[in-house]
């Protein structure tokens, strides 16, 4: 493919200007040596269709001692062309063959790439190139393009190892950062990056890298960086800078990262003179497993968040519970990923005692998950509705109250339930001390405040686009509500006659490039006015200012719908993500809405 981006890549990897045969020479690992076993490098070509009707050429690079009846380490290459090369600056075959020969890399097959190209349909027209779009997107897609398609096909003929820890990932410039963001997408998938000049710049998003680094729960990676401080700087930003805000970053959070520096381009000049040095450091110790970093730094947020011994737990459901629990259906599969046209709250709150009630709409009940682990149908959904439940919570009469089709229902402890409301429309629900509900209206574009009268009083505000999920702050002062398609919260100054003023879009969730939906959905609060808020990016955790201090990651694929503190110490944090439930301890302690308690003045 010798069209202009990718001969503009090629040119970098490839050989430089003389000046590299003074300063950064190739050293013996980069030559061939004699009786070194030579590995064999076989030509592919791929039509993809998680990038829909791109071509691309690949290669893959067997070593000599690779034997079919062990798993091989694999390693991944974006702007395969130059690496592949044998008289270029970064010489992959040559490298390998030397290192696994002396045992400093364990036998690894070589998976080399090119970014796929749509061919244009008459020779008047131009093609369209993908480069940009499948190395400089801040998404899961290009991961799931590896995952999904490029190694199963090359597994089909080789014995590929699918162990994290042997697998690792590298690249330069854009090839670069989407190393990186494959690893940081799919840490199940990936743990060891290379990263040569990379584009950490507002190329498409990536320039956020350093903020998410320090603010998301730490990943099992391995990183290695390097760059010049000649490097590029133009309209998008400075690599320079960018790199070293990466490494500054991942070095704060406690990451496992070495940050190679030199003065030159955006080249392989010094890139190709310390390869094979950076594979030495990339699998060093190995086969130790890389483990996730210890954050210890005295303004890490999370250290008084998430529980160091601590991690995400698959609660049991048994067998008919956990074959029958399924999400709102507005939530749809699409090439493997969930998009969001009418997501909904998933019911999950906690009683008094910290036991977890949750929303079982393919089973037309509320089940509940004592303490003791137990489960147990609550009720089963009132006979004459013609929709699922959708939001759950109970109230300060120890009722509990849920959007049930067209009306708000609550139910007592032995399952009969009597009308609050009737002839509305309500997706998610807050109680509050005094006998009150807030409700959102997605399909009005309201939220609705219904006394303990029963009469129904509406706000609507300009930008309130989809109203989903709502909760109250700790003293009740303010009312939150979700939004899936936008990035922020907004917040309300609840009235002493319960309407709602004041409102702001105050709370600023972090969101993916390739969306702009945050997917925003179920909220939770604990007792400092901190506001955790279910998203595509995991648990976002808000403080007061209405900062997004901490991410904690998703222990599953799929939608994640709610949260709720729940547990005898109200400490566990429980999350609904794809058809199961989780939860782990945390340093923090959630809030009963019928106990007001006012949070502490925040750190502003």
């Amino acid at each position: 493919m010798k069209k202009l981006g990718l001969l503009i890549c090629l040119l970098v990897i490839a050989t430089g200007p003389r000046a590299a045969a003074e300063e950064y020479v190739l050293g013996p690992d980069s030559q061939r040596q004699p009786g070194v076993p030579q590995g064999a490098v076989t030509h592919f070509t791929w039509t993809s269709k998680i990038f829909p009707g791109t071509v691309r050429d690949y290669w893959v690079y067997v070593p000599a001692q690779y034997s079919k009846d062990k798993p091989a380490c694999v390693m991944v290459f974006q702007d395969g062309e130059g690496f592949i090369k044998e008289d270029g600056r970064a010489r992959i075959p040559i490298v390998f063959d030397n290192l696994i020969a002396k045992h400093d890399m364990p036998v690894t097959i070589g998976i080399f790439i090119n970014p796929g190209v749509l061919k244009a349909l008459s020779p008047d027209q131009q093609d369209r190139f993908n480069r940009s779009f499948e190395y400089d997107g801040m998404g899961d897609r290009y991961a799931r393009f590896l995952l999904d398609e490029i190694l199963p096909e090359v597994a089909k003929q080789y014995n590929l190892s699918t162990s994290p820890d042997d697998r690792a990932i590298s690249g330069l410039s854009s090839g670069g950062i989407c190393a990186f963001n494959v690893a940081w997408n799919r840490p199940d998938a990936f743990r060891r990056v290379l990263s040569f000049i990379g584009s950490f710049t507002d190329l498409r998003g990536g320039d956020v890298f350093p903020s998410l680094i320090r603010k998301t729960e730490p990943k099992p990676l391995r990183v290695f960086l390097q760059d010049g401080d000649h490097d590029l700087n133009i309209y998008a930003g400075s690599w320079w800078l960018a790199n070293q805000s990466v490494a500054s970053a991942l070095e704060w959070a406690g990451y496992d990262v070495k940050f190679v520096t030199g003065d030159k381009d955006h080249d392989m000049l010094q890139g190709g003179a310390i390869l094979p040095d950076a594979l030495r450091w990339l699998w060093r110790d190995y086969p130790q497993p890389i483990k996730k970093p210890a954050p210890n730094h005295s303004g890490d947020e999370r250290l008084a968040i998430l529980d160091p011994a601590s991690d995400w737990e698959l609660v049991p459901l048994g067998p008919s519970v956990h074959q029958r629990y399924l999400f709102d259906s507005g939530m749809n599969w699409i090439a493997g990923t969930w998009e969001s046209h009418d997501a909904g709250a998933a019911g999950l709150t906690a009683d008094t005692d910290g036991n977890i009630f949750f929303d079982d709409i393919s089973g037309n009940r509320v089940v509940k998950i004592a303490i003791d682990g137990s489960t147990s149908t609550f009720w089963d959904y009132f006979p004459s509705s013609s929709q699922d439940s959708r939001g759950i919570m109970f109230g300060a009469d120890g009722r509990l109250y849920a959007c049930e089709g067209d009306r708000i229902l609550a139910y007592g402890q032995h399952g009969h339930g009597g009308t609050i409301a009737a002839k509305l429309q309500c997706q998610d629900l807050a109680a509050t001390h005094d006998r009150g509900i807030y409700y959102t209206d997605p399909a009005g574009h309201e939220v609705w405040y219904v006394d303990h009268f029963g009469h129904k009083h509406k706000s609507s505000f300009p930008g309130l686009e989809h109203p989903n999920g709502v909760r109250l702050s700790p003293d009740q002062s303010l009312l939150f509500v979700s939004d899936p398609n936008r990035r922020w919260i907004w917040s309300f100054q609840i009235q002493p006659d319960g309407t709602l003023r004041n409102v702001e879009p105050f709370y600023h969730l972090e969101s993916r490039d390739d969306t702009s939906s945050t997917g925003a959905s179920g909220m939770t609060v604990d007792t400092l006015g901190h506001l955790y808020v279910a998203t595509r990016l995991g648990v976002q955790v808000c403080d007061q200012p209405g900062r997004v201090v901490a991410i904690i990651s998703p222990p599953a694929p799929g939608p994640m719908l709610g949260v709720a503190f729940g547990g005898a110490d109200l400490q566990y944090l429980y999350v609904d993500v794809g058809n199961k439930i989780y939860r782990r301890h945390m340093l923090r302690k959630g809030v009963l809405p019928w106990v007001p308690v006012k949070p502490p003045v925040p750190h502003l």
